[in-house]
């Protein structure tokens, strides 16, 4: 999903929403799976149309599903990678200790929003080493011994 816009991100959950009784494509699977684990998104799914420009405001309380839903995506593409490093399997152990890989993405969404968040703050690149430090908190562990290369430092 390379060069999209948010309308491209909002019709991708539509259609795979949509489709959802017929879709073989893995993303769109993905997708699905993410969108049953929050019914309270069904309506502006159901409903595209209304929501495809609309502007969820946190001033206001809100908060956007797609994003929300990009996020979980997000998640559950670099546990498929396994990048960054390590990540599969603190998904693994966290879904275990939480009992549900739904909880287990939600704890780590809050480290993902953290990096993005503080990276677009100090403009500087996407610090792995906290991010990956932070989701290794989440299952007991700290640090680990030896330092990543960032991809901004490549």
């Amino acid at each position: 999903m390379f060069n999209v816009n948010t309308s491209d991100v909002r019709q991708f959950f539509a259609q795979a929403w949509q489709a959802r009784m017929t879709t073989n494509d893995p993303l769109q699977q993905k997708a699905i799976r993410i969108i049953e684990a929050h019914p309270e998104y069904h309506h502006y799914l159901e409903n595209i149309e209304r929501w495809i420009d609309y502007n969820w405001l946190p001033e206001n309380g809100e908060s956007n599903p797609f994003l929300h839903m990009s996020l979980h995506l997000s998640i559950q593409e670099q546990v498929a990678m396994d990048q960054p490093f390590g990540i599969a399997e603190i998904h693994q152990k966290l879904s275990e200790k939480t009992g549900d890989w739904h909880d287990a993405e939600h704890k780590m969404l809050d480290a993902l929003v953290e990096m993005i968040w503080q990276a677009q703050r100090y403009g500087t690149g996407f610090d792995v080493n906290n991010y990956v430090t932070q989701l290794r908190r989440l299952i007991d562990l700290g640090e680990e011994d030896e330092k990543r290369l960032n991809p901004h430092e490549i």
